[in-house]
């Protein structure tokens, strides 16, 4: 949530520095990410000034230059060379003196130094209005009022906006917070509760519909007497029809007639573009200030396009299409909330974005504004379904304040009468047939205590609760009951309440004990998190990076049949995000993808998360990973080495190493058919599957616009957990009695892989075979058509003695027999 500083103080008793303002905020849980300037003018036009034209000259050496001598308010005028056609003697102008910073629209920040320019002496500049931003022409240099003193700073004269901006972290229950007023209301009831008074109160502004009737405070605004309400014309009135009541409890209209569409006046456009919203038009901008002002969106429809003279609301047949204002046609669910025309015809998504026939143009004169409460499950829904984010739907989902409906319909009213030339033209339309009750809570200051840790007095938990809008309805020397605002639609229970005092008196003021009693806890074995802990060092060490990727997703990454077992979201977040993952490889390539667009192309990841599938219907599975992803260059290249690429055998290396880490023995490495990778294989022990890893497939690269190897493993980190010991493993003692080595080069069909060879010799069970390894592999058509010739080395040890050759031949043996019985091995000698 965007605030403005200046904009946030015009609702406020009391004007706080913006660093004060700014903790205040953060304590009352309002938290405060970051606190900027803004500036209408880049540099607020900062030590330029007025200045007079005294003499124009024609450069003796450039045809397009003049001298002038300036009179800048100083002992002496300054001497000037300047390039603008328009100079002339008498003018005042805006002048740069040596040492002042200008801000051109385009291009650097530019510094005044003394400059001889064709051999003239120059000190300073006469600007044109693009060279210091105060707007696009650069016909000539800027020619000001006669009546203006030379030596007066220029920003006393056109005053530039300066603002300080806070971004606040908003936690999505705090729709009250998402307005300047909602923000200034929170302030007050700090304010009230640190002074221990109930005298500070939001500032209402001078429009504001409060204490007396719309069309009083409509004469109030009104600059001329032909705007008095009591005068107008009874124009055709819009009859308003709400069909769907439970989707719009309330609906409020007002016609606006005479309205010229025009631009916004500066202050507007200011306000508007400190929060980063673009200004479009003045009735625009109006509707736009007054969702930043109150939390409450509005919309206005050109009159021209309520046929029937009827506006209905209601839900329109399943795949009816709608053009909204984007230009975009949306086939329409029918479970969407629309506004409609007399005739049936959609104008505006309730509640999200309007249509493209209805909204303001250039040519509108006359408005039906529309200002009501939709409810959220549904704006949320539509929103989500149709990939529209708006402003509107940010807020209606979260829940509007109903009982504001028709206050900022008026105000917003207000204001279109005085900036853009509009008539009221007929009265305020309120369709709310069932008005909704307040929330009402009970609780105990005993339960406060608790729940809080603070014993506040009961006094400071009732101002706080009166100075936020809460209604006491009663209360006892136990407790209270009180009436909920619509403002805060997310307070429904005690913990609210204690929330709400908690976080207005401070989350920093609550005590700490100064002593905690706990039970000491007993880890189990093996400890999840420091296994988890080592292996994530081991991978660090090595040079990969930890990643951490959202575990919400894109359905549309998945196949139909996937699709069947995806956990899909009740409430996503976005149209891209709208699934629980199923592997761990999408969200992967995702960081993978972003590191390579940004030309960060050798990544070694690695992460640690969840997946999640649906067994049946309430029936959910989910399991924990490990997955590595490897892309680009092993080590980089330098004077030593050239750069060679990852590759299955590196991949599998490290997946082998974190085994041996945790001190899990492979007993299979088997080829398989994985999805989404090619060159796959299946890791075992004792039989069960412990992790896959393999290429990742060039259709599944090119998803993600992938265009280089990507290799991928996924350790199945549930499994890896159960096949660990349970008791810790510290040390194992240094072997006191030699190794023995001996190699064998064995003949074998080409067919024949490592793998085979290493579970024939597993076979032998030998409890001195320590180590197979491949250390050679040769072809040659002199070994035979098809064959090919595996150098293997075999360790043996015991612990208990010295090996001779005796023990290690008879093994030996048994290893020949072996590879030619089960293999069809020759023996190379």
């Amino acid at each position: 949530m965007t605030i403005s500083y200046n904009w946030l103080c015009e609702y406020l008793p009391v004007k706080p520095a913006p660093e004060q303002l700014s903790t205040i905020l953060t304590s009352i849980g309002l938290e405060v990410e970051s606190l900027e300037a803004f500036e209408s003018v880049k540099g607020s036009l900062e030590g330029l000034v007025i200045g007079e034209v005294l003499h124009v000259e024609k450069h003796p050496n450039a045809d397009k230059l003049r001298i002038t001598q300036v009179n800048i308010g100083g002992a002496e005028p300054l001497g000037i060379v300047c390039g603008a056609p328009n100079v002339a003697v008498g003018q005042k102008v805006v002048v740069a003196p040596i040492g002042t910073t200008i801000y051109p629209l385009s291009g650097e920040p530019l510094t005044m130094k003394k400059a001889k320019i064709r051999g003239e002496e120059s000190n300073g500049m006469i600007c044109a209005e693009d060279e210091i931003g105060l707007g696009t022409s650069h016909d000539g240099i800027l020619v000001l009022d006669p009546s203006l003193v030379p030596g007066t700073p220029a920003r006393e004269v056109f005053k530039p906006v300066q603002d300080m901006i806070f971004e606040i972290g908003l936690t999505p229950n705090r729709m009250d917070a998402m307005s300047h007023m909602g923000v200034a209301r929170d302030v007050c009831a700090w304010l009230n509760n640190h002074e221990n008074t109930d005298k500070h109160k939001i500032v209402l502004p001078a429009a504001w519909p409060e204490g007396a009737s719309f069309t009083n405070k409509l004469a109030e605004v009104a600059a001329a007497p032909a705007r008095d309400l009591a005068t107008f014309p009874a124009p055709a009135h819009i009859m308003v029809e709400v069909e769907n009541q439970a989707d719009c409890p309330r609906y409020s209209g007002v016609l606006i007639s005479g309205i010229k569409v025009a631009d916004s006046p500066e202050w507007l456009k200011n306000r508007l573009l400190a929060i980063g919203v673009r200004p479009i038009n003045n009735i625009v901008d109006i509707t736009n200030f007054v969702l930043h002002e109150t939390g409450q969106p509005l919309h206005a429809f050109d009159v021209a396009a309520i046929k029937g003279g009827k506006v209905v609301v209601k839900n329109l047949p399943q795949g009816t299409a709608f053009v909204t204002l984007d230009d975009k046609e949306r086939k329409l669910d029918a479970r969407d909330l629309m506004i409609c025309n007399g005739e049936g015809e959609g104008m505006c998504i309730a509640g999200v974005f309007g249509g493209v026939k209805s909204g303001v143009s250039a040519t509108t004169t006359d408005i039906f504004l529309e200002s009501a409460w939709f409810a959220p499950g549904t704006v949320r829904a539509t929103s989500v379904r149709h990939g529209l984010r708006t402003d509107a739907a940010t807020r209606f989902e979260k829940g509007v304040d109903i009982s504001n409906v028709v206050n900022v319909l008026e105000r917003a009213a207000a204001l279109i009468a005085e900036l853009g030339g509009g008539q009221i033209a007929s009265p305020v339309t309120d369709v709310y047939p069932q008005p909704k009750a307040k929330t009402e809570v009970a609780f105990t200051y005993a339960y406060v205590h608790r729940l809080s840790g603070n014993n506040y007095p009961v006094d400071k938990i009732l101002n706080i609760l009166t100075s936020l809008g809460f209604e006491v309805l009663s209360k006892d020397d136990a407790g209270a009951r009180v009436a909920v605002p619509f403002s805060k639609p997310d307070i429904s229970i005690p913990a609210d309440i204690v929330e709400e005092v908690m976080r207005i008196d401070g989350l920093d003021n609550i005590l700490i004990p100064p002593a905690i009693t706990i039970a000491p806890s007993v880890q189990a074995q093996p400890d999840k998190e420091r296994i988890r802990e080592k292996v994530g060092s081991y991978l660090a060490a090595n040079g990969f990076m930890e990643i951490f990727t959202n575990s919400i997703t894109n359905s549309q990454y998945y196949d139909a049949t996937t699709q069947e077992t995806l956990v899909k979201m009740l409430n996503n977040l976005s149209v891209e995000l709208d699934t629980m993952r199923p592997s761990m490889l999408e969200t992967g390539l995702e960081s993978v993808a972003y590191n390579l667009n940004r030309k960060n192309e050798n990544l070694l990841f690695f992460e640690t998360g969840k997946t999640y599938k649906q067994i049946a219907v309430g029936n959910y599975e989910e399991k924990e990973h490990l997955a590595l992803y490897l892309t680009g260059d092993k080590l980089p290249e330098n004077w030593m080495h050239k750069s060679q690429k990852v590759d299955f055998y590196f991949l599998k290396g490290f997946v082998l190493n974190v085994f041996r880490q945790l001190g899990v023995e492979l007993s299979q490495i088997v080829e398989a058919t994985v999805p989404h990778l090619q060159q796959a294989f299946e890791l075992k022990v004792k039989n069960k599957v412990i992790g896959v890893m393999g290429s990742v497939s060039p259709q599944r690269l090119k998803t993600f616009d992938i265009k280089q190897p990507v290799w991928y493993a996924d350790i199945y980190w549930d499994v890896v957990l159960g096949s660990l010991q349970k008791a810790d493993r510290f040390y194992v003692e240094i072997p006191k009695f030699p190794a023995i080595r001996r190699d064998l080069a064995l003949v074998l069909d080409k067919s024949v892989k490592f793998a085979a060879v290493e579970e024939a010799a597993k076979g032998v069970k030998s409890s001195l075979l320590q180590q197979v390894n491949l250390f050679d592999v040769f072809e040659s058509e002199k070994l035979g058509a098809n064959k090919k010739s595996y150098a293997i080395s075999f360790t043996f040890q015991d612990p208990q003695k010295t090996l001779t050759d005796k023990d290690v031949d008879g093994v030996m043996n048994k290893l020949v027999k072996a590879f030619e019985s089960q293999l069809q091995a020759e023996i190379r000698k």
